[in-house]
């Protein structure tokens, strides 16, 4: 595992947003997993500036999100889908055919979710951006008992429905999600995770120092091949 500390959100964005139009230049097919929240946003600029600059094209590149809330339609403003458009996609030359999500509103989320895991091991990713959460939950795989293998339907704990309800202005945050399961994740053949703000430091600190367990889902990363984590000092101050 890789760790870089830097100075702030901003210098993050670019030097993750670097890496990935690096990426896409070498291999402009690539397949990648995407996060939303507001961690990736740096990353995502810095990415959708460098296609304006005519520095990469996203022409060919697939993608798929870690996660999407049930229950919340497609168009509303703060659905996943609505994020990734607003945030990249709809800054690049991406086809919406090779962009692709979890159904929040699939009638049967057990096979959305099974549809799901086949699409993406039959893509493999190549890339998979991970933010953390205050409880050290990646994608929407809040602490449990045991570590998740493919996609499921998740009841969001309250410390995540207190941190993101700040966003629901409008329409009652939704309480379940459907996310990639941490099996998943792990499949990727590369993992970058960005964590800005003094917030996440305790996540930090137990994914990094502390043991592997359910309880703090990101400790998995310890046991991945490929992992670059990017974090500021205020998220690093426990290391």
């Amino acid at each position: 595992m890789q760790l870089i500390i830097m100075e702030n959100a901003a210098q993050i964005g670019e030097a993750a947003g670097k890496l990935f139009v690096d990426a896409i230049n070498k291999k402009p097919n690539i397949v990648l997993g995407l996060a939303t929240g507001a961690s990736p946003v740096p990353t995502y600029q810095y990415i959708y500036k460098a296609y304006e600059r005519g520095e990469v094209s996203l022409r060919d590149v697939t993608t798929y999100n870690l996660d999407e809330y049930v229950g919340l339609p497609k168009s509303d403003k703060n659905s996943y889908y609505t994020f990734m458009h607003r945030e990249l996609f709809d800054h690049t030359d991406i086809c919406e055919e090779n962009v692709h999500f979890l159904d929040g509103n699939a009638a049967d989320a057990e096979a959305e979710c099974a549809r799901y895991d086949a699409a993406l091991d039959k893509a493999g990713v190549d890339i998979q951006l991970l933010g953390v959460g205050r409880n050290g939950h990646i994608g929407f795989n809040e602490p449990s008992i045991c570590f998740t293998r493919g996609a499921f339907k998740v009841k969001l704990t309250e410390s995540t429905i207190e941190a993101n309800s700040q966003y629901f202005d409008e329409n009652p945050m939704p309480h379940y999600a459907l996310t990639m399961g941490v099996g998943s994740i792990m499949k990727a053949k590369k993992i970058v995770m960005i964590a800005t703000g003094a917030a996440k430091a305790d996540a930090m600190a137990a994914m990094i120092k502390g043991e592997v367990t359910p309880v703090c889902p990101a400790s998995i990363l310890q046991f991945h091949h490929d992992v670059v984590v990017y974090m500021d000092k205020e998220a690093a101050r426990l290391l």
